[in-house]
């Protein structure tokens, strides 16, 4: 007897719908919290406001899954380095350029590992839109943007190429997010000598502590947590392509939070990241 399912596809419905929610917060928080990173740079310079961010991060983290430091430890250890100097040249690229261009130009990173490896043609293609975009974005007569600014969000790219890597094998290797949670120490500790010399003495001031609190808590914690959830109600090519958004959710936030105003060529060159992201990861999991 065929089991009648017509009861079923509302409830289902109402799952995605959640979980597309999510998906959108998750999208949006972490730019709302760098947004909020860029304001404490004065006070503690990108690498004090990277560690912080990575130390109350990590403090979450260990009390929720309270991890045990036993067995081979060098997996989460190198991921908490791709990790930690992710965030901090991130943070440098932020503190010298627009957070949507920094956002794009590392959005390369995941881009390329949907596409390494790939044998159809029009994974060429998406790339070669991508690298044209990028091109458009920050070569000549595209605008005033800065050239260490532009290494340090390529810096940022490559090391999220590393993260999704190690964080895929971390994952396997620990149970739950006790492997992130160790990661997140490490790359806390990482950053901490230069979060040091940079802040000069704020990171103990009680007002640093609470926005980089906030900014741990919407850059890292709810973002992770979202994403998890909704991995778990969405198919995965559907979940690459909402998070493909992500440069055209920044270039909002750094317009309406930072107002950083964007010119015509770069909303169309951030466009055709978006367009080359989102047809990468639409059509990598089939």
């Amino acid at each position: 007897m065929d089991r009648d399912v017509s009861g079923l596809r509302p409830a289902v419905g109402r799952e995605r719908a959640a979980a597309v929610g999510m998906v959108a917060v998750a999208a949006l928080s972490p730019q709302l919290g760098a947004a909020l990173a860029v304001t404490l740079f004065d006070e503690l310079g990108p690498a004090g406001a990277a560690f912080l961010r990575l130390a109350f991060a990590a403090i979450v983290l260990w009390a929720i899954w309270r991890p045990r430091l036993a067995g081979d430890l060098r997996l989460p250890a190198a991921f908490g380095v791709a990790l930690g100097l992710m965030n901090w040249s991130f943070y440098a690229a932020i503190d010298r350029i627009p957070l949507a261009v920094a956002v794009t130009i590392e959005f390369t990173g995941p881009l390329l590992v949907a596409v390494i490896g790939s044998r159809r043609p029009l994974d060429v293609l998406w790339i070669a839109l991508a690298a044209a975009g990028i091109v458009l974005l920050v070569g000549p007569g595209g605008g005033a943007v800065d050239p260490v600014g532009v290494g340090f969000a390529l810096i940022a790219a490559a090391c999220w190429m590393a993260y999704i890597y190690l964080s895929k094998r971390t994952g396997a290797a620990f149970p739950g997010g006790t492997g992130l949670a160790i990661a997140m120490a490490v790359g806390a500790v990482i950053v901490l000598p230069a979060g040091v010399i940079q802040a000069d003495g704020a990171l103990a001031q009680p007002g640093m502590l609470v926005s980089a609190l906030v900014v741990a808590l919407a850059s890292s914690v709810l973002p992770y947590s979202l994403e998890l959830e909704a991995l778990r109600r969405l198919p995965e090519s559907v979940f690459g392509v909402l998070m493909s958004l992500d440069p055209a959710i920044a270039a909002l936030v750094g317009f309406v939070a930072l107002g950083q105003e964007l010119g015509p060529r770069d909303v169309l060159a951030i466009a055709m990241v978006v367009v080359a992201s989102s047809g990468a990861a639409s059509m990598s999991h089939r």
